[in-house]
């Protein structure tokens, strides 16, 4: 049985480079308002962004040895993303692996579990993205797989998919979907740009954002 699996499709620097000039706002709503992982999962320290190509790893809950194994074979640049049941009370990661993770040149780390140390994370700088912190430790027992896909916090997530990350979230965009998603989301950013020096002219919210016949097919009525 293989447990240890490449990345099958890895996008190149400039797709990753493409979406990364993004927040995951702007690419959720550019993509069709795809690709938002569960608002659960956040960063341990506001301050962290990642952006890179997932390597996904699944974990048995209470169990961090396939993600010990991840951090040995993933590449420098990679997003080390790992489903592990949705298991809040175990502190799966912490400032150990984590400096192993930097001396790998990783990009960071997504879990649906817990981590902690989480004091020492922030000092490193290392982008973690947890759905809990938790003091409980784990065990190192059971093998599964890597660079399968895997459902984390509510999404689909493929080996080789761009995962970009900041104080607001998470966003997956799918593989070979990174320069168009780029190309929608600087037009958002241009759009909502112009949104911007329109309130600053004086002009209104319901002006800006063509509200007027909405509000009158919807019957609002405005007393005073």
């Amino acid at each position: 049985m293989t447990h240890i699996k490449k990345m099958p499709v890895r996008p190149s620097a400039a797709e990753v480079e493409a979406v990364a000039k993004f927040s995951p706002a702007t690419i959720h709503e550019a993509q069709g308002r795809r690709g938002a992982l569960s608002s659960r999962i956040k960063p341990v320290d506001y301050r962290m962004k990642l952006c890179g190509p997932a390597f996904t790893v699944r974990c048995a809950p209470r169990d961090n040895i396939m993600l010990q194994l991840a951090i040995n074979y993933a590449q420098p640049g990679d997003i080390i993303v790992v489903s592990a049941g949705e298991y809040e009370e175990a502190g799966s990661f912490g400032d150990v692996l984590a400096n192993a993770c930097l001396a790998k040149g990783i990009g960071g780390l997504v879990t649906d579990s817990g981590v902690r140390d989480t004091l020492q994370l922030r000092e490193l700088g290392f982008p973690v993205f947890s759905l809990s912190v938790c003091i409980k430790g784990t065990v190192k027992e059971t093998l599964t797989s890597t660079n399968d896909p895997i459902v984390i916090g509510g999404e689909l997530v493929h080996p080789g998919d761009i995962i970009v990350g900041d104080a607001d979230g998470l966003v997956v965009v799918r593989r070979g979907e990174a320069f168009e998603v780029a190309k929608l989301s600087q037009a958002r950013e241009e759009a909502e740009a112009e949104y911007i020096a329109a309130y600053k002219a004086g002009k209104s919210v319901i002006e800006v954002s063509k509200l007027e016949p909405v509000l009158k097919a919807k019957g609002l009525v405005v007393e005073g």
